[in-house]
């Protein structure tokens, strides 16, 4: 079995969960209602914003706000999503049905994380939909558009990447939705000890998600911020497939 046949196979098992549909219904849904009410408010301060020099645009109190929000509900969902990859096909024995077909363990986690991430991708490409839309009368400002959007796509393969590593990690799906929730958590508030004690910069303060995803929703895209998120899935991913590397051992 190829790599893109574990990826069909995910898609085709998320395709048919009800909790995916569930999942895309609601956050939708509530990301709809709250860029309708972003785009109210924006409409209804225009005229006092157009008195001042160098006011936020549609961009910055409509747009990246959405963006942002889809990067709260992230925090829930993908667990949700992924909890099931690995952790639920141990529980059930298809994991190692899955293993005793010669697949390499690298082959069965990219396989299934690309599938997350497509799923993923659609979910953002609905969001973005909205702000396109009405942003293309000229009103929205496209390139800090674009950071924001690639950082928002960066944050999800890191969550996505962190809840395959909880799934494998364990054989029971609501502990690897806990443990990718906890970490995830973790990575987010991790600098806020530091700055309660005065301290400011440092390691805790590289270490922090929100450190590397603010700068990219403000329109500022560095390679450090981009790197720290790709080592994070880079490490996720890597553990997840060492993990099945050893059950295979145990064997």
């Amino acid at each position: 079995m190829s790599l893109a046949a574990v990826t069909r196979l995910e898609l085709r098992r998320l395709a048919v969960r009800p909790l995916a549909w569930a999942l895309a219904a609601l956050t939708i849904a509530w990301l709809a209602w709250t860029f309708v009410l972003g785009l109210g408010q924006f409409l209804g301060a225009q005229v006092k914003l157009a008195a001042v020099a160098d006011a936020p645009g549609f961009t910055d109190l409509v747009a990246i706000p959405l963006l942002a929000e889809l990067i709260k509900l992230s925090f829930l969902v993908v667990p949700l999503m992924t909890m099931s990859l690995l952790a639920g096909e141990r529980r059930t024995g298809t994991l190692a049905l899955l293993a005793s077909t010669g697949l390499a363990p690298w082959r069965i986690v990219i396989g299934k994380y690309l599938a997350v991430l497509a799923w993923l991708g659609l979910w953002l490409l609905a969001t973005l939909a909205m702000p396109l839309i009405v942003g293309t009368g000229g009103t929205a400002d496209w390139g800090k558009l674009a950071a924001a959007t690639l950082g928002t796509a960066l944050a999800l393969a890191t969550l996505a990447a962190i809840g395959v590593a909880c799934s494998a990690a364990t054989a029971f799906p609501a502990i690897a939705a806990a443990m990718a929730l906890i970490i995830t958590l973790a990575l987010w508030t991790i600098d806020r000890g530091a700055q309660a004690a005065g301290v400011s910069g440092g390691f805790l303060d590289w270490m922090a998600m929100a450190t590397h995803l603010q700068n990219l929703l403000r329109g500022l895209v560095t390679s450090v911020d981009v790197v720290w998120f790709l080592l994070i899935t880079a490490l996720a991913l890597i553990l997840a497939i060492r993990r099945l590397g050893a059950d295979r051992e145990r064997q």
